[in-house]
């Protein structure tokens, strides 16, 4: 039986809630239980530390309503694809039972997305498989959904959150580390994530959602058709 209704892995803390935040908070308003997996603790970011990063992630889940969230501690910018790390991804989708999986979409311009993105479909796939780590009970999760962190192509769903957009932009903004304008004298350095990142999101997911009418959407990708009974 399922214990999590939805169940999103990002490579770092900030990747889900860039590509999916305002879809969480409507599906936890509506009483879906969502939870959150960071693979690594970002660790090379050129902003933050980990511990920062972590309470971030923390003050982030309060504000969209997680149910869940946990870091897997992998390496960053070292999501290889070794059975040891799909082990733990399938352990992971063991625990909550989900029976929804978002990924990132398997076409970003950071190698960690693309990463995360093939580790976590072969990971619902050795879920299911029930002599695949024999002292877990298998998982069969319904349906892999793909989010967008940077460029968006092949847009299969659209989810309007226009009611949810504010939640989100609260969400993103807890990542101070990453996101807030750099200042001269800070120890911090300048990168495309200090110049106006959340405007940039914003305005994405508007263009995005005027597509179908909506004043904010977020998009998605599928790899197998979605079934319906009638249109």
């Amino acid at each position: 039986m399922s214990t999590i209704d939805i169940l999103a892995f990002g490579a770092h803390p900030d990747d889900v809630e860039i590509g999916m935040g305002g879809t969480i908070a409507k599906h936890v308003q509506a009483g879906y239980k969502v939870a959150i997996c960071d693979l690594t603790e970002a660790e090379m970011s050129s902003n933050g530390t980990v511990e920062t990063r972590r309470q971030e992630a923390a003050e982030a889940s309060a504000v969209l309503g997680l149910s869940d969230r946990s870091v897997l501690r992998l390496p960053d910018r070292g999501l290889t694809g070794s059975s040891e790390q799909i082990a733990a991804i399938v352990t992971e989708i063991r625990r909550v039972r989900p029976r929804l999986v978002f990924a990132p979409y398997w076409s970003d311009r950071h190698p960690d997305h693309v990463s995360c993105s093939r580790l976590i479909e072969e990971a619902v796939f050795n879920a299911k498989l029930r002599n695949y780590l024999p002292e877990l009970a298998p998982v069969q999760v319904e349906h892999l959904y793909f989010y967008y962190i940077n460029d968006q192509n092949d847009v299969s769903l659209i989810t309007d959150i226009s009611e949810h957009m504010e939640t989100k932009i609260r969400a993103l903004q807890a990542y101070r580390s990453q996101f807030a304008p750099h200042a001269e004298g800070e120890d911090r350095v300048r990168t495309p994530l200090t110049d106006r990142y959340i405007q940039r999101v914003e305005a994405r997911d508007m263009l995005l959602g005027q597509t179908r009418g909506f004043g904010y959407g977020e998009g998605f990708a599928i790899r197998r058709p979605h079934a319906v009974t009638l249109f």
